[in-house]
């Protein structure tokens, strides 16, 4: 499933909207990167899947602080 794993974002539905205002679903996912990190504190890099906002997340507060903050993702039944 795609979760951010930072901000907790998930996909959402919405509608596709033809010319003639026919609507059938869609769904607009997340915009998610794999991305290695490096840890200060444990001596290793991690890999996440984050956002693009969760990555400037990281940038802002650091690894470990946006580790600490970091929302659990949705489990989705």
């Amino acid at each position: 499933m795609k979760v951010c794993e930072i901000t907790g974002k998930v996909a959402v539905v919405g509608n596709n909207v033809s010319h003639s205002n026919l609507k059938t679903k869609r769904k607009f996912s997340p915009n998610l990167k794999t991305k290695r990190f490096w840890s200060e504190e444990e001596g290793r890099w991690i890999t996440l899947k984050v956002s693009t906002s969760g990555i400037k997340t990281i940038n802002k507060k650091g690894l470990a602080a946006a580790l600490k903050d970091a929302v659990a993702p949705k489990k989705i039944y």
